[in-house]
């Protein structure tokens, strides 16, 4: 490397909205321009943040580039003409930050955003938080109108600087601006081919159990498609069976989707918090409900004694059956995230099943005819013989359910969530939910 090279770390955050633009295309477009001004020293960073964070456009992502460059300055100049022109700064909810962290500020800047990182991913962080550190310090940074996006931008520049973190790849193919808003065409058959071929390594790409593409977006976005995967060379092999429209460009990004950093171990009901993701171990306390549009809830109490909603909501699809099938005393650990008093489950784990009885009036051993009551309290006669019995018969059913691990659907997983198929040396038994 030449000597007057300066390596330097690229944070992006909140260029998109709900209507277009994706910070992933941003730093996709980037990479190939950055190269101008110097030469990319790895594969850029796409993190995904706090999944339960209100302000977010669509999956909370952020991403991070690192470089080397002859004239940083010149470097940075071009990032910042590039957010401004395409970020969609016309939307309420888009607020762009940059941040720019050089060798010289990195030594100093590891351990602090490291933790910001983790800290954006599990927890709620302000704006002021944000830019009281990158002040503290000294970074190059621009924020754009409220600067909300400088929260992501840091977390991705601490992503970027301790990389000792569990990830996974994602190949990412962006439409011609020229079609963007129409109808993608990407053949669902190819998908279900290149899962066929590369899963578990890849995952995600296709629902099987409920017939659907999962990684075809539906917004106006650039975005063609996505395949996740746990390998660079994975989701290249896969993206290579996949028969679509021509794309403008494509992008791998390391990335922390599908490893469940976003949850937290909570003891107990007291421990959880609104807009924060747990892991949560309890006894149901009543059966699952289900409520109209299909949404099933039911209630857990922890050792303590408080108890909470959880919910499996209708976009969960077949997961539902195996909430509905839970019986109070069954004992559960959940995993998901607490929005409005109530945890939305990602994934199950069944401890242990309450014995469920059928329960009749006894067997007359004279004539093998059924008793009937005789009265409150007074046990069983036999109308017939006489014969009287003190206890109904019980008979153990047998539960539509077993002890394990029970996930959503590939159609209702969120980015974070780790799909059990990635679950290494678990001691109960996995039913993923393709």
């Amino acid at each position: 490397m030449n000597a007057a090279c300066k390596r330097m770390i690229i944070g992006i955050d909140d260029t998109d909205s709900r209507e277009g633009m994706c910070t992933t295309y941003l730093g996709a477009l980037l990479m190939d321009e950055l190269c101008a001004f110097g030469s990319p020293v790895c594969d850029p960073l796409l993190v995904r943040l706090n999944p339960t964070i209100p302000y977010k456009t669509r999956g909370n992502a952020s991403i991070a580039l690192c470089f080397t460059f002859n004239a940083p300055e010149k470097a940075i100049e071009h990032v910042v003409s590039r957010v401004s022109s395409l970020a969609r700064m016309e939307c309420e909810n888009t607020n762009p930050g940059v941040v720019f962290i050089t060798e010289d500020d990195s030594v100093k800047a590891k351990p602090l955003l490291a933790a910001f990182f983790m800290r954006a991913v599990k927890d709620v962080i302000t704006i002021d938080e944000a830019k009281s550190l990158a002040e503290e310090l000294g970074l190059t940074f621009r924020a754009f109108k409220n600067g909300r996006g400088l929260i992501g931008a840091l977390a991705a520049c601490g992503a970027m600087l301790d990389k000792e973190w569990e990830h996974t790849y994602e190949f990412l193919t962006y439409r011609k601006s020229a079609v963007c808003g129409t109808k993608r065409l990407v053949d669902s058959g190819s998908l279900f081919e290149a899962d066929l071929n590369t899963y578990p390594e890849t995952w995600d790409s296709v629902d099987r159990f409920n017939e659907l593409v999962v990684c075809v977006p539906r917004s106006p976005d650039p975005v063609l498609y996505g395949i996740r995967g746990n390998t660079r060379s994975a989701v290249e092999k896969a993206a290579g069976m996949v028969r679509s429209e021509e794309f403008e460009r494509s992008c791998i990004y390391r990335t922390n989707q599908g490893t469940d950093m976003h949850l937290l171990p909570a003891k107990n009901v007291d421990e959880v918090r609104e807009m924060h993701s747990y892991i949560l171990e309890g006894t149901v306390a009543a059966p699952a409900h289900t409520f109209r549009g299909g949404h099933s809830v039911f209630v857990l109490k922890d050792d303590t004694g408080k108890t909470i909603d959880c919910a499996a909501f209708e976009p969960t699809k077949n997961f539902r059956e195996v909430i509905r099938r839970l019986v109070s005393g069954d004992r559960v650990i959940v995993y998901g995230s607490v929005m409005e008093n109530t945890l939305n489950i990602e994934k199950i784990r069944i401890l242990s099943l309450a014995p469920v009885f059928e329960i009749n009036n006894p067997i007359c051993p004279s004539c093998g005819k059924r008793m009937k009551s005789a009265g409150l309290g007074q046990g069983y006669r036999c109308r017939k013989c006489a014969t009287a019995a003190s206890e109904a018969e019980h008979i153990m059913l047998e539960r539509n359910i077993m002890t394990g691990f029970y996930e959503v659907p590939p159609c209702a997983r969120r980015h974070l969530a780790k799909p059990l198929i990635r679950f290494e040396h678990s001691e109960a038994s996995l039913f993923p939910g393709r």
